[in-house]
């Protein structure tokens, strides 16, 4: 299977094929938005495309603590007032016990409130900080934190002695929160933005907004987006003579970004999931073994590559399904407290951690700094970052 180009609801069991057998018993009603089609489909496609393969998988081995799932899955089409109509619907028409998504920071803040008031578990897919800052008692987020990446990035611009960057940024929920996290922590690493520029997400020629940079003379620059357009932003600058160090936010994690900027992207410099190299890993690396189950499964179930975004579907399922475990009941609040109290469970992003003050539960060791080699993703190497 591949895009799913769902329009409105998906229930699981039509997953299965009417000839194949149907679980009996207690059910659990999960709901989920993702961007399946619209300027964000790179993430909500994979997303969405886990969550059926990984539900298939939970229901024919017995569900999640007992409880077979039935799972609505809609389509937002990257709109977050769409979001909030769907997110409304699933808790006041479908009376769904969790709801997984959305794909995009701008859906999830504006429907942060409502899974709050509706006291209905959200566990978003998305990034911003603002998502769980402050916290909310049924919201929580699976994708690391902006921050995160933005000192992630930091970090390696000092090792490579750069001071001076230009920083561009889609005007959407995720790019508003990179930029902000960028500007505020740069004077912490003795890093100047000299060249500030926001551009429309549907964007198809960004060569004005590049050569901006280039008149600044910046020695690198960061791109925060998860639209099409970032692989824009990379063969225009290349196309402008631009051939400083260009950095992307953690919203690059899909190979298709880099295959839409062909050779342009080579060299660029981002932070993920280990998921993208997970082949790499050392046989005692704590995330190893399940990195290399869900990546093996996507690939094999679905002939493409695994990216970070179909990761946080399946980190969100698994942290839902231990939190009803250990609450050994669907109460929402016994659930959710249980959820909140997890601690150490290994999933693609990182290690979970979670608590009463901190409902995103991933550190900073949760990114590998990567980069574009021969069309692929691989470790980035500060040795290479010193020729």
């Amino acid at each position: 299977m591949k895009a799913l180009g769902i329009t409105a609801t998906f229930i699981f069991t039509t997953i299965l094929g009417a000839g194949a057998p149907q679980a009996k018993g207690p059910t659990i009603k999960i709901g989920a938005i993702f961007s399946t089609t619209g300027p964000a489909a790179n993430l909500g496609g994979p997303e969405a495309r886990t969550l059926e393969m990984l539900v298939q998988e939970a229901n024919q081995k017995g569900g999640i603590g007992g409880y077979q799932i039935d799972l609505v899955l809609k389509d937002s089409g990257s709109s977050p007032e769409k979001a909030i109509s769907l997110a409304k619907r699933l808790i006041e028409e479908d009376k769904v016990f969790a709801i997984i998504g959305p794909s995009t920071s701008g859906e999830t803040l504006k429907i942060k409130s409502i899974a709050e008031e509706g006291k209905t578990i959200l566990l978003s897919c998305a990034a911003a900080e603002a998502i769980v800052n402050p916290v909310a008692s049924f919201v929580f987020k699976v994708a690391p934190s902006d921050s995160h990446a933005a000192r992630r990035i930091f970090e390696q611009m000092k090792k490579m002695g750069i001071s001076k960057i230009g920083l561009l940024s889609s005007n959407t929920g995720f790019g508003k929160a990179g930029k902000e996290q960028v500007e505020k922590l740069a004077p912490g690493f003795g890093i100047q933005v000299v060249a500030n520029e926001v551009y429309d997400k549907d964007a198809t020629d960004l060569t004005a907004v590049v050569t901006k940079l280039k008149a600044a003379g910046v020695q690198a620059f960061i791109n925060w987006s998860i639209e099409p357009a970032q692989a824009i932003v990379i063969k225009n600058a290349r196309q402008v003579g631009l051939s400083i160090p260009i950095f992307q936010s953690h919203g690059f994690g899909n190979i298709q970004y880099a295959k839409a900027a062909g050779p342009a992207a080579e060299g660029v410099i981002f932070p993920a999931s280990r998921l993208l190299v997970a082949d790499t890993l050392p046989a005692d690396d704590k995330q190893r073994s399940v990195l290399l189950k869900y990546k093996q499964s996507y690939e094999s179930h679905y002939k493409e590559d695994a990216s970070t975004f179909g990761g946080h579907a399946h980190d969100a399922l698994l942290l839902l399904g231990k939190a009803v475990d250990k609450a050994g009941t669907l109460d929402k609040e016994k659930v959710r407290a249980a959820l909140e109290n997890l601690q150490g469970v290994v999933g693609t992003a990182g290690i979970f951690n979670f608590s009463a003050r901190d409902h995103g539960g991933l550190g900073m060791d949760a990114f590998e700094m990567q980069t574009v080699k021969n069309g692929k993703f691989v470790v980035f190497s500060d040795t290479a970052a010193k020729k």
